[in-house]
């Protein structure tokens, strides 16, 4: 045998030529120009690409009119992206809202007193004798969540005395309350309740907002929040839409809750998810948007894409590209 030849042939064997987009990265020679550093994500390929992909389907979105579902997980209201979703909550560049508790929390607390930023590596020994709780690289002061006990304890009561009266009140309507009484133009809260945009939370007792619901329950044990009521308006909103686009940053309760909704519409037309959660586990989180067509979550034709990054890098860049250019 021709070692020799039976080598060259396996290695190099011909193949088809291919057609497409040529991979190319960004020429600094040029300078620095942002827009098209980002425009050059396109043909990057790996996130990059998809990240681009990401940037079509939402301006896609904008463009069509569709119906825009928001989702984002508590950790990122933790971080500066608060202002990101503030900007696009003020500016009505959303329509429906879907996070956990400490996307709700963590906002209305941050008006009473600033996140500081810490260490990945902090001792978690010393910062509890401080009184310092921490997220991941962000430090948060307990007193803050003092703070938040006393602004909203009144609140609860209000409340109950409203429901002795005959109302119940939801999750949603709870948050309504909150972006009326902060008062502060910061809060994504507070442009919701002045825009008359709806934040669902399917976990609202989770976290400080349960802490308070728990503590409250003690003085007023006949206290209710009604969780079915926000499970059918959370659901009608998707009834009859001409078109449903959605953007959702983590997974979790939040991507369910969302996909679950557009469920009964027979899927949204569009969908971006950025994440870093992997499908091996079979988890929601990690679900590709495909496994969401077998569902009806996404229509068989639907746009989407999954965008696997750091949801803080990321999301900016996005909005700069759609949103805040538009």
């Amino acid at each position: 045998m021709d070692k020799e030849k039976t080598a060259r042939k396996n290695l190099l064997r011909e193949g088809k030529d291919i057609s497409g987009i040529k991979i190319r990265g960004y020429d600094f020679n040029e300078g620095i120009d942002y827009q098209k550093i980002l425009k050059s994500f396109s043909f990057t390929g790996y996130q990059a690409s998809n990240f681009s992909s990401a940037v079509e389907i939402v301006n896609a979105m904008i463009k069509d009119k569709a119906t825009i579902f928001l989702g984002y997980t508590s950790n990122m209201v933790s971080s500066g992206l608060r202002e990101v979703f503030r900007y696009l909550v003020e500016h009505k560049k959303v329509d429906i809202i879907v996070t956990t508790a400490g996307g709700i929390e963590e906002d209305i607390i941050k008006c009473l007193g600033d996140f500081i930023l810490g260490d990945f590596r902090a001792s978690g020994k010393d910062l509890r004798s401080k009184g310092i709780n921490r997220i991941g690289n962000i430090f948060v002061p307990n007193s803050r969540y003092v703070a938040f006990e006393k602004f909203f304890q009144p609140i609860l009561e209000e409340m109950y005395q409203e429901q002795a009266r005959g109302i119940r009140h939801s999750p949603s309507d709870i948050i309504w309350k909150l972006g009326e009484r902060i008062n502060n133009k910061d809060s994504i809260c507070y442009w919701a309740w002045k825009n008359k945009i709806r934040i669902f939370c399917p976990a609202l007792t989770d976290g400080a907002l349960g802490d308070n619901v728990y503590f409250f329950k003690f003085k007023r044990p006949q206290f209710i929040i009604d969780i079915a009521e926000d499970t059918k308006r959370l659901n009608d909103t998707t009834i009859g839409l001409k078109k449903s686009g959605l953007i959702i940053l983590g997974s979790g309760v939040v991507k369910h809750s969302i996909l679950n909704a557009n469920m009964l519409r027979n899927g949204a037309d569009y969908a971006v998810y950025i994440n870093t959660a992997q499908e091996f586990d079979g988890s929601d989180a990690g679900a590709m948007p495909e496994e969401a067509v077998s569902w009806g979550k996404l229509l068989a034709g639907a746009k989407a894409v999954k965008v696997f990054a750091d949801v803080t890098i990321v999301f900016p860049l996005l909005v700069a590209e759609t949103f805040a250019r538009g």
